[in-house]
């Protein structure tokens, strides 16, 4: 099982932490096609177009900052990436086969076992990749690489790994150890900022919600 802790870090590690394992040739692929590229702690998706190109989401700040479509284009780094996360910022774009996976193995339709939805028709997914493509809203847990892949691929977007999440975090908020936790911090918020509206009212709701939700 993965750790719930590690899922706040999802799209932010490279995929430079795993060995190059050699990317799936992209004649094995066909337009409309479901790719996943495994993780240490998360899956990164895209929509294969054809021609040895695929449609991805990926964190960004570049896009915000200049127009240059040459500087945009160029494979996004760690510093863009992760200022992206920050800004709530992100580019669907097309990189090649290549670029896409960084070296590692692909996954093609895995999550067609998983989606209780039939896949549309591959052009469909294609064409609905490339309308989007640009500059985008992103977060971590409502808009990232599987909500895209999943929108154009069966229509409505949705992330597993975003649902495993939420569960894990409501079992989380049902342990009423919690909830005894967040009491005491708000006694000790209280007892070093004083009593107030701004930290007495914390101090109750939220242990109040964490129990009422156990």
């Amino acid at each position: 099982n993965k750790n719930p802790h590690n899922f706040l870090f999802l799209n932010l590690l490279l995929s430079s932490l795993l060995p190059p394992l050699g990317a799936e040739p992209s004649h094995k692929f066909q337009r409309g096609d479901l790719l996943e590229v495994p993780r240490t702690l998360f899956i990164h998706f895209g929509i294969y177009l054809g021609d040895d190109r695929v449609a991805h989401l990926i964190p960004d700040i570049l896009p915000v900052l200049t127009d240059d479509s040459r500087q945009i284009q160029e494979m996004v780094t760690n510093t863009r990436l992760l200022l992206g996360v920050l800004s709530k910022r992100a580019s669907i774009r097309v990189d090649s086969v290549e670029d896409f996976a960084y070296g590692a193995a692909i996954l093609l339709n895995a999550m067609d076992r998983s989606v209780r939805r039939t896949p549309l028709a591959g052009e469909e997914v294609a064409r609905r990749a490339e309308r989007l493509v640009g500059t985008v809203s992103y977060s971590l847990l409502w808009n990232n690489c599987e909500h895209f892949v999943t929108y154009c691929r069966y229509g409505t977007a949705q992330s597993l790994q975003t649902d495993e999440f939420c569960e894990r975090l409501k079992s989380l908020i049902r342990d009423q150890r919690n909830v005894l936790l967040t009491a005491l911090l708000g006694l000790l918020s209280m007892a070093y900022m004083g009593i107030s509206v701004g930290t007495a009212l914390p101090a109750f709701l939220v242990p109040f919600t964490l129990w009422m939700a156990s």
